[in-house]
């Protein structure tokens, strides 16, 4: 079965002409057919990353004459990789933990799979995780949250996801196992937390810019601190495929109240555009181009969109491996750009 999963992401990644034909309503005509070929339709599930969507969008309706784009809300970015397979829409905003899950079979695709592993496009934003704890729950460290009430946002989060992907490996998977994984929704958690049913809980959003909304409440209700990370915290989230790492000042980042720490250490959920084999050529590469020549724009929309120093940064998310290509009219723009990683996979 492994080896049929395979094949047929092979066969669909190839964008046969059949396939180019019977999407072209959804599509935009393959890669240009009957002027329809510029148009995307990107899923984006709701919040911050519709938020960004519709910044794009509004970057490219001022700065393109030739792209027609689209925001369509999807449920989550699960749901935006199955939308994508099904032929939905022809782009979309994803985390590469749902990429990696989806083309491994773990998790949510576990027991539904995928014959389609969306085309990689740049990199879009990060959502950056660590740890806070109650102030007098005697938490300072990672090793002390075994035995405690631990927060790891909401069940169906990718945040929440990502994190126990990281915390129930080697060598953290201990002190994952004698926590208390709490399940509400993030409505409720505010007040869980304010009434001590929380002891710790991730904290979350895009450093620089700001925090999600359930974190800012609790924030605003509860005296919190870090809790610091170990060695064996930072082995597993670095050592995990579908999340990158960093460290941040917490001046450049911080929450309302002083949580006694001079730097962050996070776990990142990296969202990036991706986009479906029979995507337009011409489409993704003029959005590549108007997000790398028109970043400023995006940015006054919405700053939770990566501001670009160079358009190399557009590549630094990105996931290595043959199951993860890159969209040909991506590739063609960063050749263009001569900032194009042979290294990187290719469907060429």
């Amino acid at each position: 079965m492994a080896d049929d999963t395979v094949n047929r992401r092979q066969f669909l990644q190839g964008g046969i002409a059949a396939s180019a034909i019977g999407l072209a309503g959804c599509m935009g005509g393959g890669n240009g057919g009957d002027g329809g070929g510029m148009q995307l339709r990107v899923g984006t599930s709701a919040g911050g990353t519709q938020d960004v969507g519709l910044a794009v969008e509004r970057a490219v309706s001022q700065n393109s004459d030739e792209l027609d784009y689209a925001t369509v809300e999807s449920p989550g970015y699960i749901g935006t990789v199955y939308r994508l397979n099904q032929d939905q829409f022809n782009a979309g905003i994803v985390d590469n933990n749902s990429m990696t899950k989806a083309a491994d079979d773990r998790g949510s695709f576990a027991d539904r799979g995928v014959d389609m592993i969306p085309y990689q496009g740049f990199y879009a934003f990060p959502y950056s995780i660590y740890i806070v704890a109650r102030d007098g729950t005697g938490i300072e460290t990672f090793d002390d949250l075994a035995g405690a009430n631990v927060y790891p946002a909401e069940p169906g989060y990718s945040t929440r996801a990502t994190t126990l992907d990281v915390w129930s490996q080697d060598p953290t998977a201990d002190v994952y196992e004698e926590m208390n994984i709490m399940d509400m929704g993030v409505a409720d958690a505010p007040g869980a937390m304010e009434e001590g049913r929380i002891d710790a809980a991730i904290a979350y959003g895009t450093p620089g810019v700001s925090y999600t909304g359930f974190v800012t409440e609790y924030d605003a209700r509860t005296n919190v601190h870090y809790v610091e990370e170990t060695d064996a915290l930072v082995e597993s989230a670095e050592s995990y495929g579908g999340a990158g790492t960093s460290r941040t000042a917490y001046d450049e980042w911080s929450l309302e109240q002083d949580i006694g720490t001079d730097e962050v250490f996070t776990w990142d959920l990296q969202v990036n555009y991706v986009f479906h084999p029979d995507a337009s050529n011409e489409a993704v590469y003029e959005l590549c181009r108007v997000v790398d020549e028109h970043n400023d724009a995006v940015n006054e929309a919405e700053d939770q969109f990566n501001d670009f120093e160079s358009t190399e940064d557009m590549l630094g998310a990105a996931l290595e491996g043959d199951e993860f290509p890159f969209h040909p009219g991506a590739v063609e723009y960063y050749k263009e750009k001569d900032v194009w990683d042979g290294s990187l996979p290719s469907p060429e």
